[in-house]
């Protein structure tokens, strides 16, 4: 059963002001290493993480508590995106029965993300 659709729209532009104004001190407050060496691996990183700061956020609007940056990110299965979470989140999400998927796109401009929250078959 769905109960939460989040989706997020990123202008990758931002992306690139935030990293040559901040660098480096932005990477570390935004995104879990995971997430860094996928994307830093990259010839362009930025859409890559437009991406995952649109995946945040579309978790978030999923979400009825407040996150930081670094309790949820996107690990990579091959080439199939999905969400990680900080302990305390993967043990709520666990305990609720509850699954996140997770899709990304992004083009020349914007990066998209979104999220659907259901309910795992079987729990209560």
């Amino acid at each position: 059963m769905i109960l939460a659709l989040g989706a997020d729209l990123v202008e990758i532009a931002r992306v690139r002001r935030l990293l040559a104004r901040h660098g480096e001190r932005a990477l570390k407050r935004l995104f879990h290493e995971e997430e860094l060496a996928y994307a830093l691996a990259l010839k362009d990183p930025a859409p890559s993480l437009a991406a995952r700061l649109a995946a945040k956020e579309a978790f978030q609007k999923c979400w009825p508590e407040s996150l930081s940056w670094k309790s949820v990110w996107v690990g990579m299965e091959g080439k199939k995106p999905f969400l990680r979470f900080a302990p305390d989140l993967e043990a709520a999400m666990r305990e609720q029965g509850l699954l996140a998927h997770l899709t990304l796109s992004h083009e020349r401009t914007h990066a998209l993300a979104v999220v659907v929250l259901v309910r795992a078959p079987g729990a209560g």
